[in-house]
């Protein structure tokens, strides 16, 4: 097995969003040579590619990898399917009294409250699984040991495979499913700095750690931005973009401000103390 004082490589799953570009941060301040992953499944909120692009830009990543496949076809999930997504749902201070009362026991994971009937239909079928799965091909394929993910348990939506227990069990199958580990040259970690801090903790230690947290996209469900034409003296017409990859691509898009995702960003951003420069 591989010893060395040097943190080596990590694959880190970059989504665009504020947690994984925080626990990007965190794999950079612990030394590792970064390898990005983030993934085009057809999902919803497209427009987060281009954050992710522009924060492993930012973090002088080692190779950003976008992989693209359709979870369309699959379905079952607001995010890849005409479901509509849920906006301002009441379950969310009920999920977080529930998450941040099962870490402040100091139990182990398997304690963690679950919340199967409070799981909305943003939950994509096996999404970190899937995943996982690749950053652990990836991985194995660049002799890097560690995994890093921005799953977090305390202010989130109550997803399954966001749960402590979970990234456990997913580790454990890595180190029996892999040659590499089975031959002892690697013994996978999959680490989740982000795990038991609330919203407004992953913030102030992206701040800490230099984020431009403008760069990050969180919402579920993106509305397109509405530009001005003028019609006649002093008079403008308001009219929406109609193609939706050229909005993506101008950035012609704003959060809702109403899903679950962003109501957790802005619940983080003004218990942070600080103003978030997407949503007012």
């Amino acid at each position: 097995m591989r010893l060395s004082k040097h943190p080596g490589k990590a694959v880190v799953l970059l989504s665009g969003g504020l947690d994984s570009a925080t626990t990007l941060a965190i794999a950079k301040e612990k030394g590792h040579e970064l390898f990005a992953l983030t993934f085009n499944y057809q999902q919803r909120h497209a427009r987060e590619l281009e954050s992710a692009r522009s924060i492993a830009s930012v973090f002088s990543v080692k190779k950003h990898l976008i992989i693209d496949f359709s979870l369309r076809d699959i379905g079952g999930s607001a995010l890849t399917s005409d479901l509509n997504v849920p906006k301002d749902r009441n379950a969310l201070s009920v999920m977080r009294n529930k998450s941040k009362k099962a870490f402040s026991k100091k139990t182990t994971a398997s304690h963690i409250t679950h919340h199967s009937s409070l799981i909305p239909v943003t939950y994509v079928p096996a999404r970190n699984t899937i995943f996982l799965s690749f950053a652990l091909a990836w991985a194995e394929a660049l002799e890097a040991n560690i995994i890093f993910i921005g799953a977090n348990a305390v202010d989130y939506s109550g997803y399954p495979d966001c749960r402590p227990e979970y990234l456990r069990a997913f580790e454990k199958m890595a180190n029996l499913a892999t040659k590499a580990s089975v031959e002892g040259s690697l013994h996978f970690q999959v680490k989740a700095p982000l795990i038991s801090m609330t919203k407004a903790e992953i913030i102030k230690k992206g701040i800490e750690l230099g984020i431009d947290y403008s760069l990050t996209w969180s919402c579920y469900d993106p509305q397109p931005a509405i530009k001005q034409r003028a019609k006649g003296k002093g008079q403008k017409v308001e009219e929406e973009f109609t193609d939706h990859a050229s909005r993506i691509t101008r950035n012609g898009l704003h959060p809702c401000g109403k899903c679950d995702s962003c109501r957790i960003r802005k619940m983080g951003f003004r218990e942070a103390g600080v103003k978030d420069p997407l949503i007012s």
